[in-house]
Parts: C-alpha cells; structure tokens; sequence
C-alpha cells in the first residue's frame, strides 16, 4: 500500500455556490449563498473556483474568501474567460496584470493550489494558437500553473515535453468519448501537483449546447473505482499532490460523487480528510 503522506490529494467539486444542491440535500434548506463557502468547507478541504472564469477576480473579495476558510483548505482558480475564451489581442497583456492583482490574496495565504487555464474545444493546435498559448504561459510565469486542452490536436509528445519543461501541469479530463474532444490521460508534467476534472460522460448532452444537460451525469461506482486505481497506480507515485474536482454540478451530483471517491480513496489508505483549523 502506498504511504499517502507521499502525495497529498484534494478532492471537491468545480463551484460550490448553487442552489440546486439544496434540493439535492447537499445543503439544508433555507441555505443563503453567503453561507455556502462555511458549509462546504465542513465537507471538502478543495474547491475549483468558478467565478473567477466569469470576472476578473478582486482582491477585496479574494482576501475575505481566504479569511472564512480553515487554515488547512486550498483552492484552485480559473483564469479568467477573456484570455481563454474572448481574447482581446490588444489587450491580453493587461488582463494578466489586472488578473495577477486580483488573486494575489489567495496566494499570498498559500492557499492557491493553481491557476487553471481551461482552453475551449475550438482552442486547436494552430500556429496562433500555439503562439498565444506560449506567450499566455510567460506573461503568468512564476504562478502555479494547469493547462486543460479540450482538443485533440494537443495530444502530442513535443506539448507534453514543453509543459514539463515549464513545470506546467497537463490536466486530465474525464469527458464524453467524441471525436474532437481531448481524452482522458494520465500523465504527469508537473512532478509537483497532478489534476483531474470530472465533466461526465453526457455525449448526448455535451453537444446539445445547454450547460445544464452537458454536466448532467452521475459517475457510477464502477467508474470512480477505475479511476482510484489509475490515481494510485499512475499518478500519486508521481507528484507530491494531486487535485480533483467533479464538474458535473447538476442535481448536487458532483458532490455525491466526490465524497464517493474520498471514500474509495480512503480505503486505499491514499486520502486522509483534512484537520479543520
């Protein structure tokens, strides 16, 4: 059995701010959104944060996130929408500044476990796109980095090579088995910390266009216990960290199946829950 010491694993769910996971059971009803971050630490020591996709994060607010959690809890951050998904070829650059200043509370506190630089599917391996991707990477030098490629075409040694020159780590995603998308891997390019995203496998749902119906997906047993055996037999042996977090959000499903995993994780002496302090 391998000493879980070696590698220390987070395991949460991408958000936790939604109000279907009252219903789900998740949270007790009558849960303001205010109190969900204080509630979900009681279960989680991780979380994958959200919002920081949708607007450049402010200090202000990341430094009071940072003071409502236990001294022991880490999160992961997403670069933002618009140096992923609506780049601004003029402004970019400035994006990353005002971007860096925002998260700086979380890891100041060190309590930032990465910045995850999510890619959108039509994000293919082009000349430009390459470019921007290697000048994107230098401009957030010196910060914790993990790339999740979303196509194919990145599926290439030479990728790979660099992101473990850069000590960059490569994402592996759990999604629908489609043509185009990127596939589950397991390797490692950062010896520091290892990353998995659990999307769900609603091929059906992925390609409908609706967020709800593509994150829609229960992990059954079978499936999360596969994947325990791939984290301890590929992954854990090879970083000093891991993060994983569940993406399928809906119906408090991500959740379930964190806890899940935890507990097929525990059995194999690879997670020990964290001291709350």
């Amino acid at each position: 059995m391998p000493d879980p010491t070696l590698c220390r694993l987070f395991v949460g769910t991408s958000g936790y701010s939604y109000g279907e996971w009252i219903d789900a059971g998740f949270y007790p009803e009558g849960t303001h959104s205010s109190n969900m971050l204080d509630m979900y630490t009681q279960t989680f020591g991780a979380t994958e944060l959200n919002y920081t996709w949708y607007q450049m994060p402010k200090a202000p607010a990341i430094e009071r996130m940072c003071k409502k959690v236990p001294a022991s809890f880490r999160f992961a951050a997403k670069l933002t929408r618009t140096l992923t998904h609506e780049i601004h070829q003029t402004a970019w650059q400035k994006e990353v500044l005002l971007y860096r200043q925002g998260i700086a509370p979380v890891l100041e506190s060190g309590r930032l476990l990465c910045i995850l630089i999510q890619l959108p599917p039509y994000f293919d391996r082009t000349i430009p796109h390459r470019n921007y991707l290697a000048a994107l990477l230098d401009e957030l030098g010196g910060l914790p980095l993990a790339v999740e490629f979303r196509h194919r075409s990145w599926v290439n040694d030479k990728v790979f090579f660099e992101l473990e020159r850069r000590n960059i780590t490569l994402v592996s995603v759990d999604e629908p088995n489609l043509p185009d998308l990127f596939p589950a891997l397991d390797i490692i390019t950062n010896p520091k910390l290892f990353y998995i995203r659990f999307h769900g496998k609603n091929a059906k749902g992925w390609q409908s266009g609706n967020m709800q119906q593509q994150f829609n997906y229960c992990y059954s047993p079978r499936e999360l216990e596969l994947w325990a055996n791939r984290i301890e037999q590929s992954m854990v042996p090879n970083a000093a960290a891991g993060c994983i977090f569940f993406n399928n959000h809906v119906r408090g499903q991500a959740p379930k199946n964190a806890l899940n995993l935890i507990q097929i994780l525990g059995k194999k002496g690879l997670f020990t829950p964290p001291k709350h302090s």
